[in-house]
């Protein structure tokens, strides 16, 4: 019996770096998006497009939920002309994608010095960043951690109302499902749109999104909202920062301010600006417990300039400080 003859040269090949406690269900829906695309029926060969997974030494990778995935090459052993793109996949937090430069910044700036193109999915934007390899480049990130990268780096375009951006030899995603998204116009650039759509169904997606597609569930009061306080919503939570007032936002949307604030009083039961700060608490509430970032660090990501006006209001909203939530969050931690 004759051997199968060997399968032709895939039309895209990736290498697959996820980073210590990565996130599943990017990695999951980005890999299983390519399985779908690189064979036909249901063969799941790597036929049309093949994948590699990269990891720094030979052990297997956890991942944030406790699975363990293997690694098929090591960053001594990989030979980086065999690829056409290393997707980087980020870990649980910021700071623990921040901290694995020393470790991943090597190999992820040899692969950019071999005119590699690196995609970011989720929070890995950051460890790219600190790698000082997106300079000159837009960013699309996960909306929750938009005010942290323009405070920790001022210099990089944010693609604020993107869910993946595709910007010349870097491609950033936000994460979640959106890495599906992402993954269909790559495939389309590279094996064409029939075959990049291959799978969605099976998947039980109806379509994939467009970059600048809108979240919904942005908005806060769910899809009743009218339009013009949807879109209010979702500009108060990407401009957290950025010094606009109510005014301004009234302005940007085409209404007048008082108009504006009866919205907001109707559907809302409060004005726009304390809608705003409560988005602001919200948020400044997220990183006091989840970073380990300075008071003055987080007031500045959510445009209150110091920190004993966080703290003022963060009392006023929340009945305690930040720094007793945080010496909570210690205190129950193991």
């Amino acid at each position: 019996m004759s051997a199968p003859s060997p399968l032709p040269r895939p039309d895209v090949r990736l290498l697959l770096l996820p980073l210590p406690d990565f996130a599943l269900l990017p990695f999951g829906g980005f890999l299983d998006k390519l399985r779908f695309s690189a064979d036909d029926e249901d063969h799941s060969r790597q036929r049309y497009c093949a994948w590699t997974l990269l990891g720094i030494d030979g052990a297997p990778v956890l991942s944030s939920s406790g699975v363990q995935v293997n690694m098929d090459t090591t960053a001594d052993a990989v030979d980086l002309a065999a690829f056409d793109y290393l997707v980087v996949f980020g870990s649980r937090t910021v700071q623990a994608s921040r901290a694995y430069v020393q470790a991943y910044g090597p190999v992820l700036r040899k692969a950019a010095a071999r005119g590699l193109p690196l995609v970011a999915i989720d929070n890995a934007s950051f460890l790219l960043a600190e790698a000082g390899l997106l300079k000159g480049h837009r960013v699309a990130l996960h909306w929750r951690h938009v005010a942290e990268f323009r405070h920790a780096f001022p210099r990089i375009a944010v693609a604020s109302e993107q869910i993946y951006c595709f910007d010349r030899d870097r491609i950033t995603c936000a994460g979640g499902t959106a890495a599906i998204d992402m993954a269909v116009e790559l495939l389309s650039r590279h094996c064409g749109r029939v075959r990049a759509f291959k799978g969605l169904a099976d998947m039980l997606v109806d379509a994939p999104r467009h970059q600048a597609h809108h979240l919904q569930s942005m908005e806060g009061g769910g899809p009743d909202l009218t339009r013009h306080l949807a879109r209010a919503v979702a500009l108060m939570r990407s401009a957290l920062a950025d010094g606009l007032t109510v005014a301004d936002l009234a302005e940007r949307i085409g209404i007048g301010r008082r108009q504006l604030d009866r919205l907001f009083a109707e559907q809302m039961g409060m004005s726009a600006h304390d809608h705003w700060t409560k988005m602001r608490m919200e948020h400044a509430h997220w990183r006091v417990t989840n970073s380990h970032h300075s008071l003055a660090a987080i007031a500045d990501e959510v445009g209150l300039g110091n920190a004993s006006s966080l703290a003022r209001l963060f009392r006023r909203h929340y009945g305690t400080s930040p720094g007793a939530v945080r010496a909570g969050r210690a205190k129950a931690a193991p």
